[in-house]
């Protein structure tokens, strides 16, 4: 199906959905933008890369991007937006705004890789723990369509969620909902950002066994916040555990030479960062 039309059939949807005349998806010069509020909200695809050969690339991490948006659209309708989304900035705590905003990102994310998923691996999309926890059931439905009508496969798709200790005590739920992911044939990743001790992570992971294992890079002699554990010893429990529930490594935010051989004495299976982006084509930047 071509690009405007699918951009046409997601405005539509998101009318239906939202009783509104707002349309928040834009295609200009063959990308996909989506308004949210003042902003414009675009792509940018990270490769990323397997850590002993750094051409063959494994899938892409999609971010977003954002640019002011200057809407000559009469205020009440501009407005209309606003009640949707802008409250998901306001109040955070608002389950049904950050859905919305979830889905409105991830559709733009998918919408712009089209152009590129011949390239073949995963394509890498966050998702919100607070949407995972405002959704009560059959996580994962509303996008499968949205995955369907752009011509591509959930399995080609991994559900990223972040895990930290604000959100412990809710382990139980979240882990309930990214299986309900897994059941529709979406891939895993757990990002644990700054390696750290989250409570109840060892545990979380032996109980989802994900797919991926996101990491961020560290200086040289990073330790834990207790000053207790290298760096190396607190990473090597979490990824022989990660290998033994037959998962991958992934070493991300790797920007500067001197970390690439962290990558390398760690052992990871893949990497990702801009210092393997400017040495090749592959990265992909999607206003």
């Amino acid at each position: 199906m071509p690009l405007q039309q699918l951009v046409n059939h997601f405005n539509d949807r998101f009318e239906k959905e939202h009783h509104s005349s707002f349309r928040p998806f834009i295609l200009e010069n063959g990308l996909v933008s989506g308004l949210f509020g003042p902003i414009r909200i675009g792509s940018v695809f990270s490769p990323i890369r397997a850590a002993t050969d750094n051409d063959s690339i494994a899938g892409h991490a999609a971010q977003i991007s954002v640019s002011p948006y200057h809407s000559d659209l009469p205020d009440g309708q501009f407005g209309e937006v606003g009640s949707v989304f802008t409250d998901a900035l306001k109040q955070p705590a608002d389950f049904q705004s950050i859905i919305s905003l979830d889905r409105l990102c991830r559709t733009v994310h998918m919408l712009n890789y089209l152009p590129y998923s011949h390239i073949g691996g995963v394509l890498f999309l966050d998702v919100d723990p607070r949407h995972i926890l405002g959704v009560s059931q059959n996580h994962g439905v509303y996008f499968e369509e949205i995955i369907i009508k752009c011509g591509l496969a959930t399995k080609n798709v991994v559900i990223s969620m972040a895990v930290n200790n604000f959100y412990a005590l809710n382990h139980s739920q979240l882990l309930e909902g990214l299986n309900n992911y897994r059941q529709r044939g979406y891939q895993i990743a757990l990002n644990i950002g700054d390696l750290y001790s989250a409570n109840g992570l060892v545990d979380l992971i032996a109980k989802l066994s994900p797919n991926y294992l996101r990491v961020n890079v560290p200086n040289a002699n990073t330790a834990n916040a207790n000053n207790e554990v290298t760096w190396p010893s607190a990473l090597n429990a979490l990824k022989e555990l990660q290998h033994l529930v037959g998962g991958q490594t992934i070493l991300q935010q790797v920007d500067q030479k001197d970390q690439v051989f962290i990558a390398s004495a760690a052992g990871f299976d893949l990497v990702q960062g801009s210092y393997y982006d400017k040495l090749s084509v592959d990265h992909l930047r999607c206003l």
